[in-house]
């Protein structure tokens, strides 16, 4: 598909057809970074009535300037908006797989506080790691990511669809990857202050050599993924 080709609305109507009222675009951010939380962002829609959004785009197409500029923009388009983070201690301490699925229960969580629950989520590539698993989440270390000794099942209860480059086709999931990768660069730009021998400002926590670089002479700190292969 061209950079330029806009996403649509097309496979989003195709469940208002088959009922669903509310049809939610779902898409992850920072997934393969060394540094800072796995973010993930959700964007609820009516597909019947809502119209397109010309500018919007996969988040890895725009500058940040345009990134910044869509973010009030998709969130007066949508009914419902949040993003749900995972830290880098959760990912240690669950593994990538189950911090993305509570990362994006957290944002499901404050959708539905807003009443605004979907009856679908679209979900870019090809694996569903945002449903509820038919079988407990193995946990490490008596860590437990909610405070207490029992682990609720977290995760959509919801069906769950997933689409290859739905952030490149699917407008829903095209605005959820814009309000996720917004909110995560401004969380390691804040780290970056904390931080600035890592360059988290400029590389968000990614696996540059000059990053890899710096964790070699100064060491992991608690925003990096401990159990990851951080130097070369």
């Amino acid at each position: 598909m061209a950079a330029s080709t806009p996403p649509t609305l097309d496979f989003e109507q195709t469940f208002a057809q088959r009922g669903h009222l509310l049809v939610a675009g779902c898409d992850e951010v920072g997934r393969g970074a060394l540094a800072g939380p796995v973010s993930v962002g959700i964007v609820v829609i009516d597909p019947a009535s809502a119209p397109l959004l010309a500018r919007v785009r996969d988040s890895k197409l725009l500058s940040e300037a345009v990134r910044q500029e869509l973010v009030p923009q998709i969130t007066d388009w949508a009914l419902a908006s949040a993003v749900g983070h995972a830290s880098a201690t959760e990912i240690d301490a669950v593994g990538l797989m189950e911090a993305l699925r509570l990362a994006g229960s957290r944002a499901l969580d404050t959708i539905a506080a807003a009443g605004m629950a979907p009856s679908l989520v679209v979900l870019d590539g090809n694996h569903d790691w945002l449903s509820i698993p038919t079988q407990p989440a193995l946990l490490f270390d008596g860590f437990d990511g909610f405070g207490g000794d029992a682990v609720p099942a977290f995760g959509a209860a919801m069906p769950v669809v997933t689409k290859i480059k739905a952030d490149m086709t699917c407008l829903s999931v095209a605005a959820a990857s814009v309000l996720a990768k917004v909110e995560r660069d401004g969380i390691m730009a804040a780290l970056d202050a904390e931080n600035p021998q890592f360059g988290w400002g400029l590389n968000k926590g990614y696996a540059t050599g000059a990053h890899r670089a710096a964790i070699a002479a100064h060491g992991p700190t608690d925003y990096h993924r401990k159990s990851w292969r951080l130097t070369a």
